[in-house]
């Protein structure tokens, strides 16, 4: 049974046993450039009109969703509204794969992952005689998917051993010259270009904005400040062991092939209680692996807006929802129905997808 979300596969990254999720991770490799057709009704929950004032989100067409945003910061900015919520709690949070970013064929962590077992081959001639490296390196998806357990064994030995900061330099250099098998671009090219307009809408209306995800904080925190304008101290995500060490005489935290904590699907709440200690009024995802995070932003007291985007633009992107082995959203669509949450349609709209394409 294949697995829908990063929290599997990273728990069981920690226990060497990634079985499911990379059979998972095999099938949208043999299957890069194709998509899932989109299954899930195509309406979302009605809003009324708002008035149009000036356009802080041009790339974001002016329909329901539009205007459930602007109406939802003016109501809880405006000194005087019943809303009003004051600075300090204006608590925004944003998953990043599927909703900030890009996440087909494959999480784009995974590819990077899996980069860094063959990056790691030459100091392990070892492997050459490994079953699941020879298969990794002939890019027999068939064949390794049968040999799960070693692969992850692999990830596991290629991601840990070194130092923090060496990893976050490795993250940084596999950024700046890996390439989407699709759209031939960089990936941190593939962000989306209304969620920037969002996130610094929100910024100038007094929010804070942070990444709840279930990527990795080794992963993100690299490159989401230049990227989105989000700080380090403000990504929250899955976390991997470190482990003090005075190497050479210097204090060093060295990666240990373990994760400490799991920010996906119900510890995304947990991620946020520990990390910002407020309760958020806004949050957008994507997937089932967000529903935690909205129910939790949801059922707060005061104003509060959950969001989600559907991915439902094959041309300019990719369509899937219900059936996706990636990003999967079937659970949290139903609650989107049933309890009124905006769902935003990546075809209808988003004006633009990503930054300088005009498309």
């Amino acid at each position: 049974m294949l697995l829908h979300s990063r929290r599997h596969w990273l728990t069981r990254l920690s226990a060497n046993a990634g079985a499911t999720f990379v059979a998972l991770c095999l099938a949208g490799c043999a299957g890069q450039g194709t998509s899932n057709t989109s299954v899930a009704p195509s309406s979302t929950p009605s809003t009324a009109p708002v008035a149009s004032t000036s356009d802080a989100l041009p790339s974001w067409r002016d329909g329901a969703a539009k205007q459930t945003i602007r109406k939802f910061v003016a109501d809880v900015t405006r000194e005087g509204s019943p809303n009003f919520v004051p600075p300090a709690e204006r608590i925004a949070v944003f998953d990043n794969d599927g909703t900030l970013w890009s996440e087909q064929p494959l999480y784009f962590q995974f590819v990077f992952m899996l980069d860094q077992v063959k990056a790691a081959a030459p100091s392990h001639p070892e492997w050459k005689s490994n079953p699941a490296f020879k298969s990794l390196v002939a890019k027999d998806y068939g064949a390794l998917a049968g040999q799960q357990k070693e692969l992850m064994q692999l990830i596991a030995v290629a991601n840990s051993g070194m130092s923090v900061d060496d990893y976050d330099k490795t993250i940084r250099g596999w950024l700046a010259t890996a390439q989407h098998p699709k759209f031939k671009r960089l990936y941190t090219e593939l962000v989306y270009q209304p969620q920037l307009e969002l996130l610094g809408y929100l910024r100038a209306n007094g929010f804070k904005t942070f990444i709840v995800s279930g990527g990795t904080i080794e992963f993100m925190r690299p490159w989401a400040e230049k990227a989105y304008g989000i700080p380090p101290e403000q990504v929250i995500g899955s976390s991997q062991v470190v482990k003090y060490e005075l190497v050479d005489g210097k204090p060093t935290l060295i990666r240990m092939p373990k994760l400490d904590f799991v920010d996906d699907g119900p510890g995304k709440p947990v991620g946020i209680y520990r990390n910002i200690g407020r309760k958020p009024i806004l949050a957008f995802g994507n997937s089932d692996g967000d529903l935690q995070m909205l129910q939790y932003t949801a059922t707060g007291a005061g104003p509060h807006l959950a969001l989600l985007v559907h991915h439902d633009d094959a041309t300019r992107e990719f369509a899937y929802d219900r059936q996706s082995k990636v990003g999967k959203l079937d659970k949290a669509w139903d609650e989107a129905m049933k309890d009124g949450w905006t769902v935003v349609s990546m075809k209808d709209d988003w004006q633009t997808i990503y930054p300088g394409t005009g498309q």
